[in-house]
């Protein structure tokens, strides 16, 4: 059984994170009923030392006519029982959608209040829309969304984004619109929750919206199309396992939610792609990247097995140069490889 946070917090943030669940869940349902198609999420869950320190849950679907990969995922993970942990519980929404179509496009949501045990709490917060073939009428709608519920926010919230997405060793940025706020409190717990919802459900409803104009408007993919996506997928990968703070730091800390935290990863990536980034990046990053191409092997099918291994690379790598973590992402500052590139 899983245990959940005695703190009222971390029980209102659940309360959140599990709401937004299901209405993301049920939209992209819709989405693909609208589509002709039928996806139905099963859901997986995962314990933290065996529930008694929390869990999760996850709602995924993927391989059938509209979604390549799916995952909508929530977790509390809390150490009531641990007075002398320094983080007390933490609790998060963390969803992507990559849609089969390549004219449909990607989205990652997150939403995460995070309390200490000296009372200071956090929420992380984020929307940004990830598509393989740009679409500007969609980008603009997208930001418009989440900007006009965070109005005085928008630009620091677009910055932190496009810092942490940036990928430097490619002179790229993954996605086209990032909504991204970090370590965010204004002190006022009531205020911070309401704006983490307004923004992740405008994400939500303007996203799945987005998603059934393109399809219902597009033809079928060409192969130029999917190769394309596919070249966009590998970036999307790249940028997960070698620059994402919060996916690593994830991977470090157990082993019990491998396949939920790499739920973001699309279905194939291009392996010979991959590897000609290896050359591009700091050491010791260029390991990880060999790593990773072993890991996923020719076909580059990211299947249940190849995320295990991929966890297991990850791991590794980290915890052979523990110091590479600082070439990592983060929203509030240029990280080192940005500084070196730039």
């Amino acid at each position: 059984m899983r245990t959940r946070a005695g703190s009222t917090r971390a029980a209102q943030a659940l309360v959140l994170v599990e709401g937004l669940q299901q209405r993301f869940g049920a939209a992209l349902e819709r989405v693909a009923r609208r589509a002709g198609a039928s996806s139905v999420f099963s859901r997986v869950e995962w314990l933290r030392d065996g529930g008694r320190h929390g869990g999760g849950e996850r709602l995924a679907t993927g391989g059938d006519p509209v979604y390549d990969r799916a995952s909508v995922n929530v977790s509390q993970v809390h150490y009531d029982d641990l007075p002398d942990r320094k983080l007390a519980s933490a609790t998060a929404l963390s969803a992507i959608v990559h849609p089969r179509h390549p004219r449909a496009p990607s989205v990652h949501l997150h939403a995460s209040f995070t309390e200490m045990r000296d009372g200071t709490s956090y929420w992380r917060i984020m929307a940004d829309l990830n598509p393989s073939h740009p679409d500007e009428v969609d980008a603009t709608i997208f930001r418009d969304a989440w900007r006009a519920m965070a109005p005085a926010l928008a630009a620091s919230a677009e910055g932190q984004g496009d810092r942490y997405f940036a990928i430097p060793a490619l002179g790229r940025t993954r996605g086209v619109t990032h909504f991204y706020l970090e370590a965010y409190s204004t002190g006022d717990f009531a205020a911070d929750l309401a704006l983490a919802k307004a923004v992740e459900e405008a994400a939500i409803d303007t996203y799945t919206s987005l998603v059934s104009r393109q399809l219902a408007r597009a033809a079928a993919a060409t192969d130029a199309e999917r190769s394309v996506q596919r070249a966009y997928h590998t970036l999307y990968l790249f940028q997960v396992l070698t620059l994402d703070r919060g996916t690593t730091s994830g991977l470090l800390v157990h082993d019990e939610n491998d396949l939920g935290i790499l739920g973001s990863l699309p279905s194939e990536v291009d392996p010979e792609l991959l590897a000609q980034w290896a050359a591009r990046v700091p050491p010791p990053q260029e390991e990880l990247v060999h790593a990773i191409v072993a890991a996923l092997g020719p076909s580059g099918a990211v299947t249940d097995a190849a995320k295990r291994a991929l966890a297991e690379v990850s791991r590794t790598h980290y915890r052979r140069h523990p110091a590479a973590i600082e070439l990592q992402a983060r929203g509030d500052l240029v990280p080192p490889t940005v500084a070196n590139h730039s």
